[in-house]
């Protein structure tokens, strides 16, 4: 039901401005149980609510739906976010591994075309600069390069297979880093979905309790269920 709440809101909630939207100021998994309790408590309050004008469709009708639209997206930031994680560990992992064999084929090359002075500057053309990027495109480079000089390779009984493993390599560590370095945290298009779905909640949340306050400004034992545990708990710590 939440990913048919998402896909029923999606479109509104990409239309809330940015000055509008707001980020959680407390665990989205909280707030959402607080919505959903504050749902349950105000049912038995609807006439006294809606005396003093409480849109009740507009807020309390549609606060289920608002709450599972929020929830469908925060597992979706939750599931980018892991993923990126994940792809960072692998790459710290299989990196070094790529990093030798490009410094591997460097070595084997300059030893191969040590007589051939046109062969030996592409190859250190191909060894200048650094960073990951640039180990990415090294693989790829040797692997045209060394396929299209292969006399001198297979003199020094050169394995020509690590041209493609070389060659596959390059394919699947570009591919981890760009999994890897994929839009941080605070600026992700699925989170700021995320805090648009919460500012949506958010909305009605806060009318629903404003106005069950107010009504139930003179009465403790009702008034009680329109104030955030979470925030008074944390208040009184």
């Amino acid at each position: 039901m939440s990913k048919e709440n998402y896909d029923a809101k999606l479109a509104l909630l990409q239309a809330i401005p940015q000055e509008a939207v707001k980020t959680p100021n407390m665990p989205v998994d909280i707030f959402l149980q607080e919505a959903e309790d504050l749902y349950v408590w105000l049912q038995k309050d609807s006439k006294e609510l809606k005396s003093v004008g409480l849109n009740w469709q507009t807020f309390v009708n549609d606060l289920p739906v608002r709450a599972g639209a929020l929830r469908h997206a925060q597992s979706l930031w939750v599931a980018e976010r892991y993923g990126r994680e994940e792809a960072r560990k692998e790459w710290d992992l299989v990196s070094p591994q790529a990093y030798e064999l490009r410094d591997d084929l460097l070595n084997a090359f300059r030893f191969a075309y040590r007589d051939r002075q046109d062969l030996i500057n592409r190859v250190s053309e191909i060894s200048d600069g650094y960073g990951h990027p640039d180990m990415i495109q090294d693989l790829s480079d040797l692997e045209t390069f060394g396929k299209k000089n292969k006399k001198e390779l297979q003199a020094i009984k050169f394995d020509l297979t690590l041209l493609d493993i070389a060659a596959d390599t390059s394919d699947e560590m570009a591919d981890l880093l760009a999994k890897a370095n994929e839009s941080t945290e605070d600026n992700s298009e699925q989170k700021h979905i995320r805090d648009q779905a919460y500012t949506h909640l958010y909305e009605a949340v806060n009318e629903i309790r404003d106005t069950g306050k107010y009504v139930f400004r003179k009465n403790p034992e009702r008034f009680k269920g329109y104030i955030s545990k979470h925030k008074k708990r944390n208040r009184s710590s």
